[in-house]
């Protein structure tokens, strides 16, 4: 364990904050002031005393040592997880100033302590002594599979004709329709239980708001989605990894069948998405021995963050296992064999004309790709007219920033890291651009989240 040697930084634990208010909360709480009886243990308990409003200071305990990130306990009612006062209490540790002292856990910390590593511990057990697969019976679940693929084949069959009725239409019956002509199609999608299909349909429902140009646009996706309807249609003639990725696009379900893969992987960013129903957290893995640049996914109920918490630039010693499919990078976090630790290791990068080139070899496996993981190398933050470029510093080429990034406040800790100075730079590079996720100053330095 490396708490009571390398801690985290400030930055690592704000990363926890489920939103930009408990970041700011969490920050006033990071000096010792409303503290007392704060310590932690080399195996990575931290506790403390926090005072609030009330006449009982609120108990605060985080297991630093849960190998999926930080656990978290405080008896105050917010319903955010991480609270403000474990964010306090990790920003005060963080500082390691004295002020959070090594020592033995009182009551109320060691008992809750124990509890979760026993629960664990009896579901690794589990794990390992096998459950039930829920597909018990392999007939029945070949029946499932079969009604659920003639369900979604009829689907794609619908909306082929749908796309063919508005081409011979006319696109601008798609802006006078509005948008209920697309929630209507995307319902139908459910209900064939190709939610992959529907999430598309929808996305073509804002095109004709997006400003002028919107023709175009609007029938780019519609040629996409018209390429997925076909591949799943011709399913039986696609190369085995095409047919796969297909199938995901979709939206049918797979499991992580690859082999695992052990290996040092450094979290290079992390996010989260929101829908009314979902929050996706995801998360960016490197190998350190592998090279291999991974996604995690995990998902928590609206309004709740995902359990997976891994902080940004921390090291993780685990197994992963990739998802079926051509040039996919999903995996399944397996076994994990160490919490999270700070380290100084920080991934290779490319020039931006290499990472715009990896976009296009990626699109061969994979037409629906958005966007790949990419490190920038040496590339320095500059506008461009009403926008923002990264310009690479040691050749004539630049990539520009894709709209959402630069209405991100992390563009100007970028602009601020840099300072005119080449910084190395982690992010998705796809056809709208560069989004940064991660940076890092030249020579040594801390990494900083953009996200």
């Amino acid at each position: 364990m490396t708490q009571q040697g390398v801690r985290w930084t400030a930055d690592q634990v704000l990363a926890l904050a489920p939103d930009a208010a408990s970041r700011k909360a969490g920050s006033k709480l990071g000096t010792a002031g409303p503290w007392s009886e704060a310590g932690s243990t080399d195996e990575g308990t931290v506790w403390g005393l926090c005072k609030g409003s009330g006449s009982r200071p609120y108990q605060t305990v985080v297991d630093l040592a849960d190998a999926s990130g930080p656990a978290y306990k405080c008896s105050c009612p917010s319903r955010k997880f991480p609270c403000k006062h474990a964010l306090g209490l990790l920003l005060l540790w963080a500082g390691g100033d004295g002020a959070v002292p090594s020592g033995q856990p009182p009551e109320w910390a060691g008992q809750w302590t124990a509890g979760r590593r026993r629960r664990a511990d009896a579901r690794k057990d589990g794990e390992g002594a096998g459950a039930p697969s829920a597909s018990a019976d392999p007939e029945a679940a070949r029946r499932r599979a079969e009604r659920r693929a003639e369900r979604v084949t009829a689907g794609a069959t619908e909306l082929e004709q749908r796309l063919t009725d508005l081409l011979r239409g006319g696109l601008a019956s798609a802006e006078q329709a509005g948008y209920g002509l697309w929630e209507e199609t995307a319902a139908r999608m459910v209900d064939a239980q190709a939610q992959g299909l529907a999430a598309r349909v929808r996305e073509l429902g804002a095109v004709p708001s997006t400003g002028p140009g919107w023709p175009v646009r609007l029938l780019e996706e519609c040629a996409l989605l018209h390429l997925l309807c076909q591949g799943w249609l011709r399913r039986e003639r696609l190369p085995d990894g095409l047919a796969a990725t297909v199938r995901s696009r979709i939206g049918l379900p797979a499991s992580a069948d690859g082999p695992p893969q052990k290996d040092s992987w450094l979290v290079l960013a992390r996010y989260d998405t929101t829908d009314p129903r979902l929050t996706t957290r995801r998360t960016w893995l490197h190998g350190a021995e592998t090279q291999r640049t991974v996604l995690l996914l995990s998902y928590g109920a609206a309004g709740r963050a995902p359990e997976l918490s891994l902080p940004v630039g921390l090291a993780l010693e685990a197994e992963v296992s990739a998802y079926p499919g051509a040039g996919q990078l999903r995996v399944a976090l397996g076994e994990q064999f160490a919490p999270p630790a700070p380290t100084v290791m920080r991934p290779p990068g490319l020039t931006t004309t290499l990472a715009a080139a990896r976009y296009g070899d990626a699109l061969r496996e994979d037409p629906w790709l958005e966007s790949v993981p990419v490190t920038l190398d040496r590339v320095v933050p500059v506008p461009d007219g009403d926008s923002w470029q990264l310009a690479d510093a040691d050749e004539d080429a630049a990539l520009p920033l894709t709209p959402a990034a630069r209405s991100r406040p992390g563009l100007w800790r970028l602009v601020a890291l840099s300072g005119g100075a080449p910084v190395k730079v982690f992010g998705e590079c796809g056809h709208q651009g560069f989004t940064p996720l991660t940076a890092w100053p030249e020579g040594a330095g801390d990494p900083v989240s953009l996200c």
